[in-house]
């Protein structure tokens, strides 16, 4: 967004003096929106971290009780709603209640959430899942959205949200190991109620330096008009309604189940995209080279789809096969299962900058289909690696070393630095720069479809031998990688 996009009157804006970044030197507005991005991205990790852990274990040690395909589906169909209300949640925030005001709206949707999942009782879950995707979907895009009004065309944007991202990493290493602990050996409930806290404090701290922020964000930058406020208040009258109607029928004929739910949000995961896409690229706004450019680039948001779906196994099925088949003992101490969640974060923390610096140089002309493959086969390669360790396990409970988790977390982060870097800056250059933010949100959304995808297929582990599972997974994996490389000419045509 440039500097026309943003208030530009000394209240509004404050001193432009402040917008720039340095490591001794950061505006007051920049360590608010840092802090709370850490704290929120906490949360975040830490529910990913046990989620699936807590949903599976039985009821009378405080879990859910569900079965471990339920569990890991539950997973799945959860980060896919939220990944899939994230545009909707920016449109709150631009049309709405103003970005500022929704990021604070977001953090105390989390906060309700987590106290709920801090209450143990099985309905509490049912209710704060849910919330907790729309917290987050809210509260993401806005923060974004909040970064990039606040540095208006400052040089220094680049690197403050360089910045951000390390500290979201540094929240991600953190989060498995303080929740993880007091989750797998104090309280599920405990964990959850510490969570609630750190968000509980971040929201105070949103409220309490409004003034920072010296109005930018406050209201909506384009509000809705009279006529556009009664066809929403039309569409919500009519949406509300059929919603209660499909979940008290199912009540009524006793199918009302975390199953039938998971299904549905999987269901809506995979539609929901489709209707975007197919929206977005008959926008009459469009012009014939800019559908052009669309279509190709639906390959790479159908790649993206595929890497997010494998990677979200790290929360779900690899989270509960280290749980039940590693060996977690390291020098006497028995660590908690959800500890090597924090493999992944410590690896980008430690291998983003190197990577980050060759990059430029890889792929040459065709940059994005060879970037793209090289992330497929990352992935694709570490559930090879899966599938060898599945094999390895004995029927008389022998566990493997926690080594063999490593090595698959260390291909996924060397993937996701790639795959992230080469969607968000190709998506930059597919449609003109008023459909940015349209283009960027269907990411989120054909993550989202990679989730819902995700919470069906996980299922396939329960019908067929775990080695065979991965093998297929990461075939497919490998399989797209490649594709990608032998059409890398053609989609730098189509997207040229």
């Amino acid at each position: 967004m440039d500097d026309a996009a943003v208030p530009t009157t000394r209240a509004e804006r404050g001193t432009r003096d402040d917008r720039s970044v340095g490591v001794r030197r950061m505006p007051r507005w920049y360590v608010t929106l840092f802090t709370s991005d850490a704290m929120e991205r906490f949360g975040f990790y830490g529910l990913q971290a046990i989620l699936v852990l807590y949903a599976s274990a039985p009821a009378e040690r405080g879990g859910l009780g569900l079965a471990m395909a339920d569990a890991a589906a539950l997973f799945g169909a959860w980060i896919g709603l939220m990944f899939m209300l994230s545009l909707a949640g920016g449109w709150v925030g631009d049309r709405w209640l103003g970005n500022r005001t929704a990021l604070l709206a977001g953090c105390a949707v989390n906060v309700v959430g987590y106290l709920l999942l801090s209450i143990p009782a099985g309905w509490t879950a049912a209710a704060a899942l849910p919330m907790l995707a729309i917290g987050g979907a809210v509260y993401k895009p806005n923060h974004q959205a909040m970064i990039n009004m606040m540095f208006g065309g400052s040089r220094s944007r680049e690197a403050g949200i360089s910045l951000m991202y390390v500290a979201s990493q540094v929240s991600a290493l953190l989060a498995p190991l303080i929740a993880g602990y007091l989750g797998e050996r104090v309280s599920w409930h405990l964990a959850f109620l510490a969570i609630a806290l750190v968000l509980l404090a971040t929201t105070v701290q949103l409220r309490v330096t409004s003034a920072q922020f010296h109005g930018v964000g406050a209201t909506a930058i384009r509000p809705l008009d009279a006529p556009e406020r009664r066809t929403l208040i039309r569409r919500l009258a009519l949406l509300c309604p059929a919603i209660v109607v499909v979940l008290a029928g199912l009540a009524i004929a006793g199918l009302l189940s975390a199953v039938v739910a998971i299904g549905l949000i999987g269901l809506l995961s995979v539609v929901t995209p489709i209707i975007c896409y197919v929206r977005l690229r008959a926008d009459p706004a469009l012009e014939s080279d800019d559908r052009r450019r669309l279509t190709f680039f639906l390959f790479v948001y159908l790649g993206s789809a595929l890497f997010w779906m494998i990677v979200a196994h790290a929360a779900s099925l690899l989270n509960l096969f280290a749980r039940d088949h590693v060996d977690l003992e390291v020098l006497g101490f028995v660590m908690p299962a959800s500890w090597l969640q924090a493999a992944t974060p410590l690896f980008i923390l430690l291998l983003a900058p190197v990577i980050a610096s060759a990059l430029p140089r890889w792929g040459g002309r065709h940059n994005v289909g060879t970037k793209f493959s090289v992330g497929l086969l990352l992935v694709g390669a570490g559930f090879l690696v899966m599938s060898v360790a599945t094999s390895l396990v004995s029927a008389d409970g022998t566990k493997i070393s926690p080594w063999w988790m490593v090595l698959v977390y260390l291909t996924h982060a060397c993937g996701e630095v790639i795959i992230a870097a080469v969607t968000i800056s190709a998506a930059a250059d597919v449609l003109p720069a008023g459909f940015l933010g349209r283009t960027l949100g269907m990411l989120w959304l054909f993550a989202g479809l990679g989730g819902g995808i995700g919470s069906g297929v996980v299922r396939l582990s329960t019908v067929m031998p775990e080695p065979l599972y991965y093998s297929l997974l990461g075939s497919a994996a490998i399989l797209c990688g490649v594709a990608f490389w032998l059409g890398r000419r053609a989609l730098t045509r189509g997207l040229s």
